[in-house]
């Protein structure tokens, strides 16, 4: 299709998919995120695949400056973007408010709420308008809360106001704001939860078809892929065996 797509945190989990997903389209992809050798590593199986084009751009969507260094860094050919995907975004812990940590706190609001802020100001010059479009990837963490979720559920609350708000300031722009807000995904996402811990991780899973990746990534694409004049403002997704945070079926 020949968009310009930005993608971040696509390293692994939602983001690795959406981008080779993106990619089997013929898109030309913005790949960033932390892990450099992995960030390189994925642009170099697209672009021998000979379908998309991608240009790795490592950054920390917590650090300020390097986001708007980076952004600011891409070549000319690069610096027309049609979609940005907002997918960086992370949990960490799962403790009762009093004795959550208060670095987790602050790792998962500077990440899954400024760093969304500032990826996306840095790229609104490059964002194409009329026409552009950003995907905000949410959780239903953000939909409801639930016992334990403290400093994950408000960032992601956080991150759905932020979408409503996106969506009503750049209606001027001709810009549209889609927030997709997947429910339990296996990913690497528990394993990061639980610094580690697989059993935990995979306990999460178990007795249930959780959502993969995949899943995800195929309706941010078709988000994407909607006519001009359609804006999907927000999608809910779960597997088949979960209702919302509260019910799922084991």
């Amino acid at each position: 299709m020949n968009r310009t797509i930005l993608i971040t945190g696509a390293t692994s989990g939602f983001g690795h998919a959406i981008a080779n997903t993106f990619a089997s389209s013929g898109d030309r992809l913005i790949l960033t995120g932390r892990r450099e050798d992995r960030l390189q590593a994925l642009a170099k199986d697209i672009n021998n695949a000979k379908e998309g084009t991608a240009w790795p751009l490592p950054f920390d969507v917590r650090d300020r400056r390097t986001v708007f260094d980076a952004i600011a860094s891409l070549p000319a050919a690069w610096r027309a973007v049609d979609v940005l995907v907002n997918n960086a975004g992370l949990a960490l812990g799962r403790d009762y408010f009093e004795e959550a940590s208060l670095d987790d706190w602050d790792t998962m609001l500077d990440t899954n709420v400024k760093g969304v802020m500032y990826v996306t100001r840095a790229v609104w010059p490059l964002l194409r308008k009329p026409g552009g479009h950003i995907l905000n990837i949410g959780s239903i963490a953000g939909k409801e809360v639930y016992e334990k979720g403290n400093g994950y559920c408000a960032s992601k609350h956080a991150l759905d106001a932020l979408s409503k708000s996106m969506r009503a300031d750049f209606l001027r722009h001709g810009v549209r704001v889609t927030a997709v807000h997947p429910g339990a995904a296996e990913t690497e996402f528990s394993l990061v939860r639980f610094k580690g811990d697989a059993t935990q991780a995979s306990a999460v899973y178990a007795g249930y078809e959780p959502l993969v990746a995949k899943d995800v990534a195929d309706i941010v694409h078709y988000c994407a892929g909607t006519p001009a004049h359609v804006c999907i403002n927000e999608i809910v997704m779960t597997c088949t065996a979960q209702a919302n945070s509260f019910y799922l079926k084991k």
